[in-house]
């Protein structure tokens, strides 16, 4: 016959445990519904004409606006360029008939430090293919954890952070290293790697006779300098134009992009303009963090003085 103390004993053991699990629940429902905020772009400038394929459709890139990064596809025409932030702080500078595929950016939920513009907000990881042109990175410094790679047909370079310029035209692949350090890989077979440095250039040509493309590294020539320092310069200044924040919002808002002005007219950050928004319990609403886009401004903004009648003539100003 089973002992009555044991079952007694057993029961309130199981009862303990279902309590525990039960307690849990809330705190796992709500991790599981904060989802990671989709990492964004901020268009800083265009000249001529740009486009981006968001997957859905495909629209004018126009100076000013805010899109999600990851599986986007941005161009640009002839005689065209433009610049842009991504939300890890890195500005990228798109030359003339350019194509820039973003296969993969995410990025971990952040509160970045204003006053440290240099360094990324959050471990993010970057993957890029560049089928053609020529872009400028500038990037921020890079957290222990975050990735960067640029690929082309003929290799890919790991970015750990700096200034960089990478070139796909002509059949070959000119990487060029202006700042900081990366590692040059030749097509998807190279274990090894290629490491550059400052004022160092990896050129990855085909291989003899449908061989594994090769690469060389070299000073970067000094007829060279100045247009590639041009074109990172302008990634730089693209970079100090917008900052990014994160904002935790209730999942299922109907969210639009747009720009806000604060009193003084100018504009002060994209914000999401919320509707409908439905009333459920504190518990049960799945929350999620959004990305918002923040455009610079001075600031110590310059006053406009204008002068009273009680000074004018005055040599000596007001009593």
């Amino acid at each position: 016959m089973p002992d009555p103390t044991f079952r007694s004993a057993d029961f309130f053991a199981r009862l303990t445990i279902c309590a525990a699990v039960a307690a849990l629940l809330p705190a796992l429902a709500n991790a599981q519904n904060k989802k990671n905020p989709a990492s964004k772009f901020y268009v800083a400038d265009v000249e001529g004409e740009a486009q981006i394929d968001t997957g859905t459709k495909v629209d004018d890139l126009n100076k000013q606006s805010v899109y999600n990064a990851e599986g986007t596809v941005i161009e640009t025409k002839a005689n065209s360029v433009n610049a842009m932030v991504f939300s890890n702080g890195t500005g990228i500078f798109f030359d003339q008939d350019t194509r820039v595929e973003m296969k993969r950016f995410d990025q971990e939920p952040f509160v970045p430090n204003r006053t440290d513009m240099d360094t990324e907000p959050s471990v993010s990881q970057t993957q890029v293919y560049l089928p053609r042109g020529t872009v400028g990175l500038c990037t921020s410094k890079l957290v222990a954890g975050s990735s960067m790679v640029y690929r082309t047909p003929l290799g890919s370079v790991n970015i750990r952070g700096g200034k960089v310029v990478i070139q796909n035209e002509n059949g070959s692949t000119k990487i060029s290293m202006l700042e900081g350090d990366s590692t040059v890989l030749a097509g998807s077979v190279d274990r090894g790697g290629h490491p550059l440095q400052n004022g160092q250039q990896a050129i990855i040509t085909p291989g003899a006779g449908g061989g594994a493309p090769q690469v060389h590294v070299q000073n970067i020539p000094a007829n060279e300098q100045s247009a590639l320092e041009g074109k990172v310069t302008m990634a730089c200044t693209a970079k100090k134009t917008v900052y990014f924040e994160v904002q935790t919002r209730s999942a299922g808002t109907s969210q639009s992009l747009g720009l806000a002005t604060g009193p003084s007219g100018l504009a002060s950050r994209f914000s999401s303009s919320e509707a409908g928004t439905p009333k459920t319990n504190a518990t049960t609403t799945a929350l999620q963090q959004v990305i918002v886009a923040v455009p610079v401004v001075p600031s110590n903004l310059p006053v406009q003085f204008d002068a009273s009648q009680s000074t004018v003539g005055s040599p000596s100003g007001p009593p």
